[in-house]
Order: C-alpha cells, then sequence, then structure tokens
C-alpha cells in the first residue's frame, strides 16, 4: 500500500514511472540511485507491505547533516513534477512466498495511479546467454503491446536491440521460442502481467555478472536518458550523474585501522 509522505497524497497521472527489479548485480536499483541522487528528487511516500524484507536506515541521499537523520525504508517512491518523472526505490528482496502478491501490489497501484508508462529496469546473468546474445551491446530493451504501439518507431530509430527469445528445446527444436531472463528476479513475470492488463511497461536491461556493478548501472542509465533526455548531453562527453553518498559503504566500511 502506497502511503503518502506528506499531507496530500501527489497525483502521478500523466507520469512516467522508472522502477527497479532486484536482480542480479542490483544493477538497476544503482542506476535508480543516479537519477534519485543527481535529480535531487524528493520523497513523495513509501510502500507499506509484508511483500519486502523489512529494513530502515539512514537517508542514502543526504547532502547535509540534518538531510542525514532522516530515515529510508525498504520501498520508497520519489518524484519530480518538471520532468512529470516518478521513481520507485526498492531497497530489500521480495519475500520468495509473496512474489505473486507484490506483482498485483505494483500493477494495482500503477493503474489507480494513472502512470503515463513504466519503466523497469533490470539486469539478467551475462553467463546464461545464448550465441544471439552473444554478439554486439549488452543492453536489451522489452515493451509492452500497448507501449509498442507508442514508442516502437521511437525505439527502432535509436537502434536498441529487443531481448531475444530463445529456443524451448536447443539442439532439438527452434520452433517454440521463450523469453529467458535468469538472474532477472520479478521481471519476466511482471512484463507478462502488464502484458495482459494492458498496461505500457518498458523493460531495459543489461547482461552482467556479481561484483563491482558501478559501471552496469551507469551503462543502464545512460541508455535510458538517450530515450528520456533526462538529463541533455553536453556536446562533448557523457552526461555527469551526481553519485549518492550511501554509495561510499557500497563494498563495506573498509579495514578498522584500529586492527593493526
Amino acid at each position: 500500500m502506497f502511503i503518502s509522505a506528506g499531507d496530500v497524497v501527489p497525483s502521478f497521472k500523466g507520469f512516467t514511472l522508472i522502477m527497479p527489479a532486484v536482480s542480479v548485480g542490483n544493477v538497476g536499483q544503482l542506476a535508480v540511485d543516479l537519477l534519485i541522487s543527481t535529480l535531487n528528487m524528493p520523497r513523495v511516500g513509501y510502500f507499506h507491505t509484508d511483500c519486502l524484507i523489512p529494513m530502515v536506515g539512514n537517508n542514502p541521499y543526504a547532502t547535509s547533516t540534518e538531510d542525514a537523520a532522516q530515515l529510508s525504508t525498504s520501498a520508497e517512491v520519489y518524484s519530480h513534477n518538471d520532468l512529470k518523472l516518478a521513481v520507485l526505490q526498492i531497497r530489500t528482496p521480495i519475500i520468495q512466498t509473496k512474489v505473486r502478491s507484490f506483482r498485483k501490489l505494483i500493477v494495482s497501484w500503477i493503474k489507480s495511479s494513472g502512470f503515463l508508462r513504466s519503466v523497469l529496469l533490470s539486469s539478467s546473468h551475462a553467463y546464461q546467454r545464448d550465441d544471439q546474445q552473444l554478439h554486439g551491446t549488452p543492453l536489451r530493451y522489452l515493451l509492452s503491446p500497448s507501449l509498442q504501439k507508442e514508442e516502437g518507431q521511437r525505439v527502432e530509430e535509436l537502434g536498441w536491440r529487443e531481448m531475444e527469445r530463445i529456443s524451448m528445446f536447443p539442439g532439438i527444436s527452434d520452433s517454440e521460442q521463450r523469453l529467458y531472463i535468469p538472474g532477472g528476479g520479478v521481471t519476466k513475470a511482471l512484463y507478462t502481467d502488464c502484458c495482459t492488463e494492458d498496461i505500457p511497461m518498458a523493460v531495459v536491461l543489461i547482461f552482467c555478472s556479481e561484483g563491482d556493478n558501478i559501471p552496469d548501472a551507469f551503462a543502464l542509465i545512460n541508455h535510458l536518458n538517450d530515450w528520456f533526455h533526462l538529463l541533455e548531453k553536453p556536446t562533448q562527453g557523457s552526461v555527469q550523474w551526481r553519485v549518492p553518498p550511501s554509495w561510499r559503504l557500497l563494498f563495506g566500511s573498509g579495514i578498522p585501522p584500529l586492527l593493526f
């Protein structure tokens, strides 16, 4: 259930929603971090649900001592009214037995909020690509039928590659194809839900491996920016995304000097 952070419940009618899938390397979540931090997006609400592992911590986007005292939870919503952009950041895994309930919650919220379109940022295991997926860029996309009508031509003009369907029975028969996103968490199921419910949904994902996934996050958010122009590219060089302060602890707090 969405709960507003203020007295007035925000309206998202006509907005674009961007959210991450909890997937391999947490690339979608890192990309969303860059977006919230760079655009300095205020928090407008959060999700109260038993589908996610509970979490509470300091404000990951704090720019001052006062901001740092703000508490953050497992799922929060940020908004940028001028860009008509809403971002749902998910910080903890979905409880395995409640995946279907979580999908229903998200689909219901998207429909009731009146979003113009939704974008799911995700990732998939690089080592499980088939032969056709080994060539060229590691970035892929999917569009639901209702969004394909609106944005299909634009995405083709960008030269993006659609996520390939692979054979259900490799080496035996190529007649039956399926969508396969290993390591993508809820990506495939949520995309399928949106197709069924006629919700305009895009999936933008990257093939990657576990490790230092910061470069993957930059690649994913730059790829998305080519489509939505959330930040204008300078004439020379690339978009300068602002890294949130919380990334200093991405690999732990280091070795305590008192050990030596």
